[in-house]
């Protein structure tokens, strides 16, 4: 994604995606330290539980070296998300095996969950990945994850089970625009729910 954001309005407020630059670094990471765990937020690091003075710093060395995003040599990008201006929690998009799959996912702080910022963010990613050669965009979850499930659902994705554990499989497809705007903005009027 460019410099730019990109939007979603209507009644859920104004929720956007942003690169990260440093101070948003340390406003997202404020917002994880004081509104969820670490293993909601970031990959697991050794040690002592929460948020300690090395797992604040691996947090802020995994945003880092994704800041090239998806021509980067992690082929990853990630995004902070905010509602109403306010920083809630970050998002993120990653090449696959395949040129034309990308990965996505999120999180958001625990205040914020339930009031439909997952799912406008999601048709936030979908309305990016389409700016690529990306025709899916694939998300994992488990299944007690009703937020991210309506999230998903509310997007359109094609859900699949194992049988043998608890995670689900989600595709979706990006929607191709004819002439992709620096900005995107669309009113998102359906019900509130929970959010991912």
């Amino acid at each position: 994604m460019s410099s730019t954001q990109q939007r979603r309005t209507g009644m859920v407020g104004r929720v956007e995606v942003q690169p990260l630059d440093e101070e948003s670094l340390e406003e997202l990471l404020a917002v994880a330290v004081n509104d969820a765990a670490p293993e909601e937020v970031m990959p697991p690091l050794a040690g002592p539980p929460g948020w300690t003075t090395q797992r604040q710093e691996a947090f802020r060395a995994w945003h880092r070296a994704r800041r090239e995003g998806l021509v980067g040599p992690l082929r990853e990008s990630t995004f902070a998300i905010t509602h109403n201006g306010e920083i809630v929690g970050s998002a993120r998009l990653a090449a696959c095996d395949r040129p034309d799959v990308l990965e996505t996912g999120m999180w958001l702080a625990r205040s914020q969950r339930g009031r439909g910022i997952g799912t406008a963010t999601l048709r936030v990613l979908l309305d990016e990945a389409a700016k690529t050669d990306a025709r899916t965009v694939v998300a994992d979850t488990t299944a007690h994850n009703t937020a991210a499930l309506t999230a998903l659902r509310r997007n359109g994705a094609t859900l699949s089970t194992s049988q043998d554990t608890v995670e689900v499989h989600a595709e979706l497809t990006p929607r191709k625009t004819p002439s992709p705007q620096p900005i995107a903005s669309s009113e998102h009027r359906g019900p509130r729910g929970p959010a991912l």
